[in-house]
């Protein structure tokens, strides 16, 4: 590199953005730091970055991009929506075609398709990166889901894959996502499993808490033990570690939390693009609408005072309903990533992405909040069949599901019998019934249709495609409805 000169511009200086830079720090990369309050910056080279003589401060977007070497290199890590469209339209007249600039922050995917083809119609190129793992991921090595104008890859590639997370084989949980706005695509999909595994772990514990009626250093031993075995995550993990944390009179902090959830749309995002490809993400969109049920806190205090519901306590083998929880949790979550799977290979059907599925679970198996020993066997079913069209149909995910399914049943039997809502839990193993039901009963559904709105239906005894419509009553006549899907 020209002395004086810097491999990247990093654009944003809150607490991710921090981190990231002294994380490129780290592993030798010259970096400039840029914030729209200059004062920022002054701070953040006085005391985070304070000796580091390859962070560089800027004090204006100009003075920035005259300390990058070409092609230019410039991240954004700020609000997603208007302020990253402003600081583009800023930093144009800087730049000039064959220069890169990277959005790192939460954006929706079809900003960054729009945002791609619009600065490669200029000249330039473009990257929007999911990156996952909070602050110390950020500090310490997040996931890095880039997609985006593929002639960027080759410039970016070493920045990202040195800073990412690393599995225990050493490989970065970084790769080239694909076009456009893949790589955000895949960061708001994995948000949205999230989502799913967060429900399923509260499930679990309440069911634990009121059905079993287990203490909250009961259930810290009881996550500690399952974070050894199948069920090994971040997640799990660090619910171990709440459970054991205490308030300042010793009492457990957890019991003192208010029970409304927050959430900042990527789930919802994913919720929402899974209606518009007509992919049923159940599991999903259940954890979105459950978040949503939390926060109706005043409304949900005063119904408990009107509604019933069963006076039931659990009364069998407290061991054994334990070992089913954690069973039920194990197949849940597979559901969970294969409706996750799911949407992504539809997506990338209607937008024409080449995703490597396996190289997806590599890149959330580490530093991200998804992470776990689970998604090497994600990764082992997609090197067996790279055109793997579902993960229940992958050997090991069947030979699991099939062995917890007596548990995720009598789980699911027994929330219903003792009151207690088990949303994700229910609709996971709903959908995997729905999945492997060769006949469901669309087909009276598609007979009321035709009936009140001669909406047509298909025969089984006809080829598919033959559209057929009757006249039910006898006075609606011939004439059908158009067919269209909405």
């Amino acid at each position: 590199m020209t002395e004086g000169r810097a491999d990247i511009a990093l654009i944003g200086l809150a607490v991710m953005g921090q981190n990231l830079i002294l994380n490129m720090a780290d592993h030798g990369y010259t970096v400039v730091a840029f914030n729209r309050t200059v004062s920022t910056v002054d701070e953040f080279l006085a005391h985070a970055a304070a000796g580091r003589k390859n962070v560089l401060g800027a004090h204006s977007l100009d003075a920035a991009v005259e300390l990058l070497e070409r092609p230019r290199k410039v991240m954004l890590m700020v609000k997603a929506g208007r302020p990253v469209d402003d600081f583009i339209e800023l930093l144009l007249p800087h730049l000039e075609p064959g220069d890169v600039i990277i959005d790192g922050g939460n954006s929706h995917f079809p900003d960054t398709i729009r945002r791609t083809r619009s600065l490669e119609q200029q000249g330039l190129l473009y990257v929007g990166t999911g990156v996952s793992g909070g602050e110390e991921g950020a500090r310490r090595g997040p996931s890095l889901m880039p997609g985006g104008s593929p002639e960027a890859w080759p410039l970016v590639k070493d920045i990202f894959q040195s800073i990412a997370a690393k599995t225990p084989d050493g490989e970065p949980c970084c790769d080239w996502v694909g076009e456009d706005g893949a790589g955000h695509y895949v960061k708001m999909t994995h948000n949205g499993i999230e989502y799913g595994d967060m429900q399923l772990i509260c499930e679990a514990y309440q069911l634990l808490r009121e059905g079993l009626g287990l203490s909250v250093d009961e259930l810290q031993q009881v996550f500690a033990a399952w974070n050894e075995g199948e069920l090994d995550s971040y997640l799990i993990e660090i619910t171990a570690h709440i459970l054991g944390h205490r308030d300042e009179d010793g009492e457990p902090l957890v019991d003192k939390i208010l029970d409304a959830a927050g959430q900042k749309g990527t789930g919802k995002w994913t919720g929402i693009s899974s209606l518009d490809l007509g992919v049923p993400v159940t599991l999903i969109a259940e954890a979105v609408y459950a978040r949503s049920l939390s926060a109706m806190k005043d409304e949900r205090v005063a119904a408990a005072q009107v509604l019933t519901g069963p006076d039931a306590r659990f009364d069998g083998d407290r061991d054994a309903f334990l070992e089913d929880v954690r069973q039920a949790l194990y197949a849940a979550k597979i559901v969970s990533y294969t409706q996750g799977y799911m949407l992504m290979r539809e997506a990338a059907r209607e937008h024409g992405w080449h995703l490597n599925y396996g190289a997806i679970a590599l890149m959330w198996r580490g530093g991200c909040i998804i992470r776990s020993a689970f998604l090497g066997k994600i990764e082992e079913a997609f090197d067996r069949t790279p055109d793997l069209q579902n993960l229940l149909l992958d050997r090991y995910f069947e030979d699991v599901v099939t062995r917890c399914q007596p548990s995720w049943r009598r789980v699911v039997t027994q929330a219903v019998q003792l009151g207690i809502p088990v949303p994700a839990l229910s609709t996971a193993l709903a959908f995997y019934d729905g999945y492997r039901s060769a006949r469901l009963p669309a087909n009276l559904l598609q007979a009321q249709r035709d009936y009140f709105g001669a909406h047509t239906y298909e025969r089984v005894d006809r080829p598919r495609g033959e559209l057929f419509h009757t006249n039910w009553t006898g006075t609606g006549g011939k004439v059908a409805s158009s067919s269209y899907n909405a």
